[in-house]
């Protein structure tokens, strides 16, 4: 086995010795932990996260779903790719997928393959995201009523190919489209 094969994430247990709630949220809260580590004791604030799935939505010509929303901690309207919480509990990360894919892009599909999972940032949240490649896309009959930021979504197709320069180029940063576009080109490239 080569050293490449052999990278992995590796768990680690260090002993939490104190951990209380410092914020609660609507969709989240702030954890506050005291963790021995080494010789000494690390205090940490993280954001304790359900999870989400994203969705690469290719059509028939090859293009890519990608979609531009409003968010309030960047103050920029950032182009992503459809995506949801894994708020539903017990509901399995492609039933997630599926829903949020109807409920973002008014779409569906009849193929699904789990392209990667990944932490959005892991020092500061527990947020993993299961990313998706969806094909046989079609429209729903009908759309959903969307309210708040989801209300005013843009919605574009574009070939694989430009998605990818725009990702390359430092046009598009959202870490999630950035990794679910360079995940399925690869995969399309197979």
């Amino acid at each position: 086995m080569t050293v490449a094969e052999e990278l992995r994430d590796e768990p680690a247990e260090p002993a939490v010795l104190e951990s209380t709630v410092a914020m609660r949220g609507r969709v989240w809260d702030i954890r506050r932990d005291v963790v021995a580590y080494g010789d000494g004791e690390l205090i940490r604030e993280w954001m304790v996260h359900p999870g989400a799935v994203a969705i690469v939505a290719v059509d028939d010509d090859g293009r890519v779903l990608l979609i531009q929303q409003y968010r309030h901690p960047l103050r920029h309207r950032d182009w992503e790719i459809p995506a949801g919480l894994l708020d539903i509990p017990g509901e399995d990360p492609l039933e997630t997928a599926k829903r949020e894919l109807a409920e973002e892009a008014d779409l569906e599909a009849t193929d699904w393959e789990l392209l990667t999972s990944i932490w959005s940032s892991p020092g500061s949240n527990s947020e993993i995201v299961h990313i998706y490649l969806a094909r046989g896309v079609t429209p729903l009959a009908e759309a959903f009523e969307r309210t708040a930021e989801e209300a005013d979504i843009r919605a574009e197709w574009v070939t694989v190919p430009d998605a990818v320069d725009a990702v390359m180029s430092g046009r598009m940063h959202n870490g999630i489209l950035v990794a679910g576009i360079l995940a399925a080109a690869r995969r399309l490239q197979e």
